[in-house]
């Protein structure tokens, strides 16, 4: 929850329950490519393995809170955008880690994680996305219809203590 950035995904359909994202820094020209979120259906959550669920997060919160947008969208189809989107779940791993400073893509990918309530997204980074693409509130007030998703209790992890990460460690090379 430390390290928190605005990311813009970029995303297209495998089926009509997969989704991969490429996550650049910004829009802008030179943005840098951070890392991938792949996003599935709850069906498709459902069917994993428990120890595959703890390194994916819920999206009912991005969509509630009013977060999550579609930049340049028209309101009503953005709504149907998230309508779908609120019972999903994302596998995100950032490769570069811009938050850091790093100039290059430096170290092993880190797993990311999603807020899941009021109060987790710092309030600098809160406003500087909704300088970028309008108050959250509104999105949030006009979100406020949206039934929440029911959620399977395999996501979050962190949340519950969970916080998985990779861990790089040296073996011995074989040659054949």
């Amino acid at each position: 929850m430390s390290r928190q950035i605005i990311a813009e995904h970029y995303c297209s359909h495998l089926s009509d329950e997969v989704l991969q994202c490429v996550i650049y820094d910004s829009n802008k020209p030179g943005a840098r490519l951070i890392g991938v979120e792949y996003i599935v259906s709850a069906k498709i959550f459902e069917s994993l393995p428990p120890e595959e669920k703890k390194l994916w997060h819920s999206h009912n919160y991005e969509v509630k809170s009013g977060v999550l947008t579609a930049p340049g969208m028209a309101d009503a189809a953005e709504k149907d955008l998230v309508k779908v989107l609120i019972g999903t779940y994302g596998k995100t791993w950032h490769t570069w880690q811009v938050d850091r400073g790093d100039k290059l893509p430096m170290g092993i990918p880190q797993l990311m994680m999603a807020f899941t309530a009021d109060g987790q997204a710092k309030a600098n980074i809160v406003a500087e996305r909704d300088k970028l693409y309008g108050p959250s509130a509104a999105k949030k007030t006009a979100r406020s219809d949206i039934a929440d998703a029911k959620l399977d209790s395999g996501a979050d992890a962190w949340q519950k203590g969970a916080a998985m990460q990779l861990d790089l460690k040296t073996l011995q090379a074989t040659t054949r």
